[in-house]
C-alpha cells in the first residue's frame, strides 16, 4: 500500500468520485458497446457504437454533462477520492478534445480506428456459450449498419475537407480487403457473409470516393501533435528537447548493439550480425512459437512473484495466441475483462515467414506479457479497494507502454536474456522505440535530421527514410518496417509514449535509490499501485 493513501472506508456519500465514475463507465458503455466488450463489461456484446456524426454529438453532450457533475462534487479529503476525481477529469478532457476539434472526423488509420475494431472485437468475445454465440451472430448481422454509420462519419469529414493522408487510406483499403478474403474465416457463422460484404463496401468507398480527396502530406503538424501528446501521455512535452534526447538514445543504444555483435560474431559487423539473426530460423511452426512464448510467461511469473512483484492470484494466467490476418505485423496485448473471467492475452501477427527467427521475440514477450502489460494492467483491474471503476479500465499509453518498456530493461538486469542473441533482440527493441521518438516527432513536425545524427544527417524526413532507419538501425525486416512507419504516421504521438514513459520511470527509480530504505519490490508496488495515471501526476504520487 503506498504510504499516505489509506484504504477507502466501505461507506461513502451517495455521490462521490467513485460513484460518479461508475455511472460514467456504465453510461459510456451504453454509447460505446465495442469499448465495453474490450473492457469486459457485460450486457452489450451484441451491439455496435453509432460511429456517425450524430453518435459523436451524443458522446460529446454526455461527456460535457459528466464534466459538470464532476465539478459540482464536494472536494474530497480522502486522497483516493481526489485521485479518482482527477483521473476522471483528465479522461473527460481528452475525449472532449477529440470531439471538440475535427480529429473525430479523421478517425481512420491502420491500427486503432473503427475499421480495425469492427474485426478485432470478435476475437475477445465469448463464442463458447450459447449466449456468446448469439451475441456474435447479432453483431455480425448488424455489422453493415455499423459500417454504414462509420462511412457517414468519414464522408462528412471528406466533404468538409477533414481527411487523412493518402498513405493511410491505401493501407486501410488493403486491410479491409484482407478482412473480406481471410479474416472472418475463423468465425463459423453464416452471418460472416454480411460482415465480408460490409468490408467490401467500405473498401470500395475508400478507393472510389475517399482516396481522391486524401491529402499527400503525412505530417499532422504541431497543433494536433501536441493534442495527441496530452492524450497519450497525460503531460505536455518540449518536443524539440524530446527529439534531441531521442537522438542521444539512438547513439547510446547503437554503441551497445555494436558491443553485443562482437560477442555474437567477433569477425562480423553489426549489420552482418543483424542480417544473420533475421535469417537464422529457430522455430519451425507458429504453433511451436506460441507454446514457447507461453513457457516464457509462466517461467518468469513463477520466478519473480513475491521477490520483485506481488502478483494477484487472479492474473497468474496469460493467454498467448495467433492474431487474425490483416493487421499490422507485431504483437499486441488485450487486457482481462473487468470481472477477470476473461484472461489477458497476447496476440502475435508475424506474417507468412516460416521458420520464425526467435532473437527479437524474447523481449517482446516480457513487454506484452509478464512483467509488462499483463502485470501492470492486471494489477490495475484488481485494485478494487482503492481505484474507481474508470481507473481500473482506462489510462494512458505513456504509463502502460513506459512500464512495459521498463520491464524489458528490468529483465535484462535480472539476467533473462541468457543468450547474446536475445540481448541483441532486446537492444533492437529499445532501438526501435528510440527511432520512434525521432521519426514520430521529426516526421509530424517536419523537423530536419540533425547535422550530427548517425543517420542521414541534415536530410528531411520521408516515409522511405523512416523505413530505412528501422531496417538499418533497429534490424527490422522490410515488411515490418513499412507497417510500423505507416502506423506512426497515422497514430501521431503514440509511438513516443514508450521511451518517454520509460524515461520517467527510470528517473523516479534513480531518485528513490538515494533513500536508505529503497527496495526494488517496493518501488514496483508504488509505480503500479496508483493505476494508470497521467505522467504529469505519476512523479508526485511515487515520490511523495
Amino acid at each position: 500500500m503506498p504510504p499516505g493513501f489509506p484504504l477507502l472506508e466501505p461507506k461513502r456519500p451517495a455521490m462521490d468520485a467513485f460513484a460518479l465514475s461508475e455511472s460514467y463507465v456504465e453510461t459510456m458503455a451504453d454509447l460505446w458497446p465495442v469499448t465495453a466488450t474490450f473492457q469486459g463489461l457485460p450486457g452489450r456484446d451484441g451491439e455496435w457504437n453509432d460511429y456517425s456524426p450524430d453518435g459523436a454529438g451524443q458522446a460529446r453532450a454526455t461527456l460535457e454533462n459528466f464534466r459538470d457533475q464532476l465539478e459540482d462534487l464536494e472536494p474530497a479529503d480522502d486522497p483516493w477520492q481526489k485521485l479518482a476525481a482527477d483521473f476522471m477529469a483528465d479522461m473527460i478532457e481528452h475525449h472532449l478534445l477529440f470531439y471538440g476539434t475535427d480529429d473525430f472526423l479523421k478517425d481512420l488509420n491502420t491500427i486503432d480506428s473503427p475499421l480495425q475494431h469492427m474485426r478485432i472485437i470478435f476475437d475477445v468475445m465469448d463464442r463458447e456459450t450459447e449466449e456468446g454465440r448469439k451475441n456474435a451472430r447479432r453483431r455480425l448481422e448488424a455489422l453493415p449498419q455499423a459500417m454504414a454509420s462509420y462511412r457517414t462519419l468519414l464522408e462528412t469529414g471528406r466533404q468538409s475537407g477533414h481527411v487523412v493522408a493518402r498513405r493511410q487510406v491505401l493501407a486501410a483499403i488493403k486491410q479491409a480487403r484482407t478482412h473480406v478474403a481471410e479474416s472472418f474465416n475463423t468465425l463459423d457463422f453464416p452471418e460472416t457473409d454480411r460482415a465480408r460484404g460490409a468490408y467490401a463496401d467500405i473498401a470500395e468507398y475508400l478507393e472510389r470516393d475517399y482516396l481522391p480527396s486524401a491529402v499527400e502530406r503525412d505530417a499532422v503538424g504541431r497543433e494536433r501533435y501536441s493534442r495527441e501528446v496530452r492524450r497519450f501521455l497525460g503531460a505536455d512535452l518540449d518536443l524539440e528537447e524530446t527529439c534531441a534526447w531521442g537522438w542521444d538514445q539512438v547513439r547510446a543504444i547503437r554503441q551497445e548493439m555494436v558491443a553485443t555483435a562482437r560477442q555474437i560474431a567477433p569477425e562480423k559487423t553489426l549489420d552482418e550480425v543483424l542480417h544473420g539473426l533475421k535469417t537464422e530460423p529457430a522455430v519451425e511452426s507458429m504453433e511451436a512459437f506460441i507454446e514457447l512464448m507461453r513457457e516464457r510467461q509462466s517461467g518468469a511469473l513463477a520466478d519473480l512473484d513475491g521477490i520483485y512483484f506481488d502478483v494477484p492470484p487472479e492474473i497468474r494466467r496469460v493467454d498467448v495466441k495467433k492474431a487474425p490476418p490483416g493487421g499490422p505485423i507485431g504483437a499486441y496485448y488485450i487486457p482481462p475483462s473487468e470481472d477477470l473471467s476473461r484472461p489477458g492475452s497476447i496476440s502475435y501477427s508475424l506474417g507468412d515467414t516460416l521458420p520464425i527467427a526467435l532473437w527479437d521475440h524474447i523481449a517482446t514477450a516480457y513487454h506484452e506479457g509478464f512483467p509488462g502489460h499483463h502485470l501492470q494492467v492486471g494489477i490495475q483491474v484488481c485494485l478494487r479497494d482503492r481505484l474507481s471503476k474508470l481507473q481500473r479500465l482506462d489510462g494512458y499509453s505513456g504509463y502502460t507502454e513506459g512500464w512495459a518498456l521498463y520491464s524489458e530493461q528490468l529483465m535484462r538486469e535480472l539476467g533473462y536474456y541468457e543468450k547474446p542473441e536475445y540481448l541483441m533482440g532486446m537492444l533492437s527493441c529499445q532501438m526501435t522505440r528510440a527511432c520512434r521518438v525521432v521519426i514520430d516527432v521529426g516526421s509530424h513536425l517536419e523537423l530536419p535530421i540533425p547535422s550530427d545524427a548517425p543517420f542521414h544527417p541534415g536530410a528531411r524526413w520521408s516515409y522511405e527514410l523512416a523505413v530505412e532507419m528501422l531496417e538499418t538501425m533497429a534490424g527490422m525486416a522490410g515488411d515490418h518496417a513499412r507497417s510500423e512507419v505507416i502506423r506512426y504516421l497515422g497514430w501521431p504521438a503514440q509511438a513516443i509514449s514508450y521511451k518517454v514513459g520509460e524515461r520517467l520511470i527510470l528517473e523516479l527509480r534513480d531518485a528513490l535509490k538515494q533513500r536508505p530504505d529503497f527496495r526494488l519490490k517496493d518501488f514496483h508496488s508504488r509505480v503500479l499501485g496508483f493505476g494508470n495515471v497521467a505522467l504529469a501526476r505519476l512523479k508526485d504520487l511515487v515520490i511523495s
